[in-house]
């Protein structure tokens, strides 16, 4: 606070000493009070929100652990011939684990029509004098219409069917041959699968050229009709309009990525599909747990050592106790697992979990009960669906924690309202000290005013000698 620099100018005193050691004496054990006060409660809500964050960053990890879907996962193991990657696996929660042998003996195609030879010889040459209408198909559901303006070149008809809003999935493309036989119109339709022929017809005879089953029109090979896709499961042949096979195998997608090489007299190669539960995601998500587990107890050990803010605390002692109660849960409906301590898990003499082949190793388990570690975890009585629980009950925007941090703020917020009302009444004791010590130096001053005077006096009286 501010000292006005004025007390003692009348007297000579140094009375601004005097009153700051006053105020001094009265403010300063105070504020240190305070400030150390302020410190604690700081460093305790620090502690606290250390804990906090251990447990929310915990309780993210219990949250997954509860979840079945995240112990029904599958992952499909691939070996492919050696020619080449012929397919791709996309299994379910749902199917069954096991061992397949898949070829491809054949790619969904879409169909490709060619016009005739010589029926053009560049792009520049008119495909109507008078125009009409196209109009394409591909199956039941697939179609549109194209008109044929007059005058139309065959470039400019190549660039309307691929410019056409309403075109279902058919590309237009001109190879000039550079021989006899000219420009050749080339349709092809991505539309695939067995009776999805790409069609084109006219309403008008000059577009026969680039119609298709006209005299002299555009024709599909064979070897380039529209087709299904063909695999073979463990020899069983399997057919679809594309190259995604759903449920082939029940509750899993297949993708054909290539022709298998071979035939039919000699077989064709193979790709050897293995399912298995994805053990590796479940093993990295409880080394996940185990090591969140961990540092929420080192977390609470090194804030309630002597010293800490939170030495003492029942409520940190009462979670850490909760913490092995609840992981020591009797299960239900999870196999031979009474608790997780018989899946492979242990807890050391510090109370840290760890990896344990006590009873049995966790890979162990895994061989033996896989779906049981699931209920173990997220069964309707499994230690993550209770440990969720505990948890929210701490961390959450109404749990026991957040009240304790309210608490504290609060006190914080106090001790701050303390601190306005112990300045103003410093101010206040100044500024009676001012009024005290401004009278005192005046009465000093005309005392001082006073003895110059009667020394003058007494030094002009007859006879008075000045002592040297």
């Amino acid at each position: 606070m501010p000292l006005i620099t004025s007390a003692g100018v009348g007297s000579g005193l140094d009375l601004e000493s005097i009153i700051k050691a006053s105020i001094d004496a009265e403010n300063i054990p105070k504020m240190q009070a305070f400030v150390k006060k302020e410190e604690s409660l700081k460093v305790e809500l620090s502690a606290l929100g250390e804990v906090k964050s251990a447990i929310s960053k915990l309780n993210d990890t219990v949250k997954k652990l509860a979840d079945p879907d995240n112990f029904g996962k599958r992952v499909a193991n691939i070996t492919q011939p050696s020619s080449g990657d012929i397919i791709s696996v996309t299994p379910t929660s749902d199917i069954s684990v096991g061992n397949f042998d898949i070829a491809v003996k054949q790619l969904a195609q879409g169909s490709r029509a060619v016009s005739a030879d010589n029926a053009f010889a560049s792009i520049d040459d008119v495909v109507s004098a008078t125009g009409g209408t196209l109009t394409f198909g591909a199956g039941t559901d697939n179609n549109f219409t194209l008109d044929v303006t007059a005058g139309m070149t065959l470039g400019e008809l190549r660039d309307a069917i691929n410019a056409s809003d309403s075109n279902f999935g058919v590309t237009a493309n001109i190879v000039n041959t550079g021989t006899t036989a000219g420009s050749k119109l080339v349709l092809t339709s991505n539309v695939t699968g067995d009776g999805n022929r790409l069609t084109v017809t006219n309403d008008n005879a000059e577009l026969d050229a680039v119609s298709i089953g006209t005299t002299g029109g555009m024709t599909i090979d064979p070897t380039e009709d529209a087709r299904n896709a063909i695999i073979t499961v463990d020899g069983l042949e399997v057919q679809s309009d594309t190259n995604t096979f759903k449920d082939a195998v029940q509750d899993m997608t297949i993708k054909a990525l290539a022709k298998s090489a071979g035939n039919d007299t000699d077989g064709y190669d193979t790709a050897s599909l293995n399912v298995d539960y994805d053990r590796e995601s479940v093993n990295t998500l409880i080394d996940e747990f185990i090591s969140n587990y961990n540092n929420l107890i080192g977390n609470i050990g090194f804030q309630t050592r002597i010293g800490k803010p939170l030495n003492g605390d029942s409520s940190m002692r009462t979670l850490s106790d909760q913490l092995i109660t609840t992981l020591s849960t009797t299960l239900t409906d999870a196999g031979p697992f009474e608790t997780i301590f018989d899946i492979g898990l242990g807890v050391d003499n510090d109370g840290y979990l760890e990896k344990s082949s006590l009873v049995r190793s966790l890979n162990d388990a895994m061989d033996s009960n896989y779906d049981d570690i699931g209920t173990a975890f997220a069964g309707e009585n499994g230690v993550a669906k209770q440990l969720e629980t505990l948890l929210d009950n701490y961390a959450s925007s109404s749990g026991l924690i957040k009240d304790r941090e309210d608490g504290l703020n609060s006190r914080i917020s106090d001790l701050e309202d303390d601190v306005e009302n112990h300045e103003y009444r410093m101010a206040s004791l100044e500024e009676r000290l001012r009024k005290q010590y401004a009278g005192l130096d005046v009465l000093i001053a005309q005392m001082q005013q006073t003895q110059s005077y009667l020394g003058a006096q007494l030094a002009n009286l007859p006879g008075f000698t000045k002592s040297k």
